[in-house]
């Protein structure tokens, strides 16, 4: 059985950033963090975790740590639970976060199940570059965005090519995607 989602992370726009990923319903949860980190180009940084809603959630799915106390609810063990133990076209929602300082949260959202049989994630499609690690999120994202298009020649500009390894002159794409390169990333899953 294969599992189709669909991810997007929310609060950025004009490019929104989703992907469409098909993977299979027996992957864990550990698994499924590494294919949306590949499949958005995060880093793996930062910690993680699913739950079902942002604020007092009922279900948190991570790696669990001595502080888990602290979340209301008892964390499963990401390595452990599978996706087909939690996901079903009765409960086809759920977040990821990742990295709790700059709060990245995606949406996912299961569009499909099929019978299909499949060993590895595979990306169907997607939209919009991943935001660079630690730009401070949506905000500083957004900001960053902002300079690069209003202020191309700015210092602040200049201070973000910097950062990021670009060229001079070079501006950051929000819009870039290339699905054959995340394609090549989730085989090494």
């Amino acid at each position: 059985m294969v599992f189709q989602f669909k991810i997007q992370i929310k609060g950025i726009t004009k490019p929104p950033v989703w992907r469409k990923i098909a993977v299979p319903a027996d992957f864990t949860f550990l698994q499924f963090h590494e294919v949306i980190q590949e499949a958005f180009g995060w880093g793996n940084y930062h910690l993680f975790e699913f739950e079902d809603k942002e604020y007092q959630s009922s279900i948190r799915i991570s790696i669990p740590t001595e502080d888990d106390f602290d979340f209301g609810v008892k964390t499963k063990d990401a390595s452990k639970v599978k996706l087909s133990k939690v996901f079903s076209s009765n409960s086809p929602k759920l977040l990821y976060v990742y990295d709790f300082g700059d709060s990245w949260v995606h949406e996912i959202t299961l569009v499909t199940i099929t019978d299909d049989k499949q060993k590895s994630a595979v990306c169907l499609s997607g939209k919009g570059a991943c935001p660079p690690e630690d730009c401070g999120g949506v905000y500083g994202y957004e900001g960053m965005k902002e300079v690069f298009q209003t202020m191309p020649k700015s210092e602040e500009a200049d201070e973000y090519r910097e950062w990021l390894n670009l060229e001079e002159d070079e501006v950051w794409d929000a819009g870039s995607f290339n699905i054959d390169e995340v394609n090549a990333d989730l085989k090494q899953i």
